[in-house]
């Protein structure tokens, strides 16, 4: 249908600011950040599948690669579309690979700030493990925002964090230098800190996202001891509410008492043009999720560690 063309926002630095692609599904309103975007499709045939999650509509092959089809609707268990030949593919591409989600209609694209997206009461979506990752209110109008890497790590196990994974750096010994890690999924904010402290880095701090980050480093940086006594490296998400990733960056690294702080962005939002704005910003490593083995190899490299059994 046509190619979603990354726009000037991708060359900005540290703006806090997103682009949202607002599509529709049983008449409500949702949404995905147009980062995530590869193109748009009508709807087409689809080869089905046995033996697969209730959600997987099946496969197809638009030019020369197979993908999975996923029917939010279903998944949503919301109803299906009453008129489906006018139905949407919404082609993604995040943690290193290409899904397409079946939609009922796209709105169009709006940017927003994440000041204006706020994490949605858990009782209401789901609790800690719901599949709304935020609310953002543009106008007059509530679009809730989908936790997409969430929809396909349940639908396909494997392509979340291993802890399995881990033994693969073999016998580790503890680390007291403080990890900060910067994730607004509580369920990913309890993997990576199980993961890290499997790999001996049993110091962690969790924060929600990018401003409750900065708040606590304006105040370990007041104590007025050093700042390695706080904070020996970073690890944060791109996508949060309030303050994403890189507008944490650019504040850090822009900053003469915090700039030295290591930061690791570890996002599924990874891919060329993000590198180079996260690099444009500062970042001293970028790298996908679900790759916990090289977090932990590119955090032993950025604190100067080395462990050994």
């Amino acid at each position: 249908m046509s190619n979603v063309k990354q726009t000037e926002i991708l060359l900005e630095s540290g703006t806090n600011e997103l682009e949202i692609m607002e599509f529709t599904i049983a008449g409500e309103l949702f949404g995905i950040n147009v980062a995530k975007v590869r193109e748009i499709m009508k709807i087409s045939s689809v080869k089905t599948m046995q033996h697969t999650h209730p959600a997987i509509e099946g496969i197809y092959k638009p030019r020369d690669e197979v993908i999975t089809v996923v029917d939010l609707a279903k998944y949503l268990g919301l109803p299906a579309s009453e008129n489906n030949e006018r139905d949407i593919f919404i082609i993604a591409n995040f943690n290193q690979m290409n899904f397409a989600f079946h939609v009922h209609s796209v709105v169009g694209i709006d940017r927003i700030s994440w000041t204006q997206i706020e994490k949605p009461d858990p009782i209401i979506y789901g609790g800690e493990e719901g599949v709304a990752t935020g609310i953002a209110q543009f106008m007059d109008r509530l679009i809730t925002i989908l936790d997409f890497e969430k929809i396909i790590a349940e639908i396909s196990p494997r392509t979340g964090i291993q802890l399995s994974d881990l033994e693969k750096l073999g016998p580790r010994q503890r680390v007291e230098k403080p990890i900060v890690i910067v994730e607004d999924s509580m369920l990913l904010s309890r993997m990576i800190t199980e993961s890290l402290h499997r790999a001996g880095y049993e110091n962690t701090i969790k924060l929600n996202n990018g401003k409750e980050a900065w708040e606590y480093l304006c105040e370990a940086k007041a104590v007025g001891d050093p700042i390695e006594n706080h904070v020996a490296c970073i690890v944060s998400d791109i996508e949060m509410p309030q303050m994403d990733g890189h507008r944490l960056t650019k504040l850090v690294k822009e900053d003469s008492v915090l700039k030295g702080i290591p930061i690791i962005l570890f996002s599924s939002l990874i891919n060329e043009e993000m590198r180079i704005k996260g690099k444009e910003i500062g970042a001293d490593d970028q790298i996908t999720k679900p790759e916990i083995v090289n977090l932990v190899s590119i955090i032993d490299r950025l604190t100067g560690l080395q462990p050994q059994g």
